[in-house]
């Protein structure tokens, strides 16, 4: 079944990659524009889930107290949580929102790296496709994913693309584990959830691995900037 509007929002993504490709003549370095233009976008509504994801671990010891105190009545215990976010005006899915809204596009440069690209890529002169399709000598076709060049390969050749499935993978990570305080069980769930996303990575075509790592180290320099800020303020 057709997703509304779906084919519209991938058919954008390509033809915003194909304007940045007319300006800088290559689409690995159009990819990275478009993940800077998409951070600053991003940029306040990072802001919320940092001093969301601050809060949180601000508020954790009473939060905890109020949980063992209700311990034995969950309705009165969930009422209470409730209650205390809103006193403290804390949103617990916060942290979520900048990750959902990502998806999307995610998705979409998946389809538009996997098949609409290579088309486009074919378009052009002979001598132009090679420049076109890599990231300088890191990644020769963006359009491929770990699994495919290594299949074709062997490791050597597919060892850049594979440093970037790892690097996906623990971008993921870092956001959470670099937080002050962060609870072990967030933490845990940090982990599994980067485990999962080394396989999406290993099967994910090598522009959008390009895309989510650049993505993420921009997300941790402003996560990191924002809490320096917060810091400073709160203990003002």
């Amino acid at each position: 079944m057709q997703v509304p509007f779906w084919s519209e929002f991938t058919h954008l993504i390509l033809q915003i990659l194909n304007g940045l490709y007319s300006m800088v003549g290559s689409y690995g370095l159009a990819i990275v524009l478009l993940t800077i233009a998409m951070r600053i976008v991003l940029a306040p509504v990072q802001w919320k889930q940092t001093k969301s994801m601050y809060e949180m671990q601000r508020i954790q010891p009473k939060l905890k107290a109020l949980q063992a105190k209700y311990k034995n009545d969950k309705e009165k215990q969930q009422a209470e949580m409730m209650k205390f976010y809103q006193e403290n005006k804390v949103n617990p899915l916060g942290g979520c929102l900048p990750l959902l809204l990502q998806m999307p596009i995610f998705i979409a440069l998946f389809r538009v790296l996997r098949y609409d690209l290579p088309l486009e890529i074919a378009k052009l002169p002979a001598i132009q496709q090679t420049a076109a399709k890599s990231f300088w000598i890191i990644m020769p076709d963006l359009t491929l994913a770990p699994k495919v060049v290594f299949s074709a390969s062997g490791l050597v050749a597919a060892l850049p693309y594979v440093i970037f499935a790892v690097g996906f993978a623990v971008s993921t990570y870092l956001p959470t584990a670099l937080m002050p305080n962060a609870e072990k069980q967030t933490k845990t769930m940090g982990l599994y959830m980067s485990l999962m996303m080394l396989y999406i990575g290993w099967i994910s075509p090598g522009g959008v691995l390009l895309y989510w790592v650049t993505s993420s180290i921009l997300q941790i320099a402003q996560q990191q900037i924002q809490l320096f800020f917060i810091a400073r303020t709160e203990g003002a």
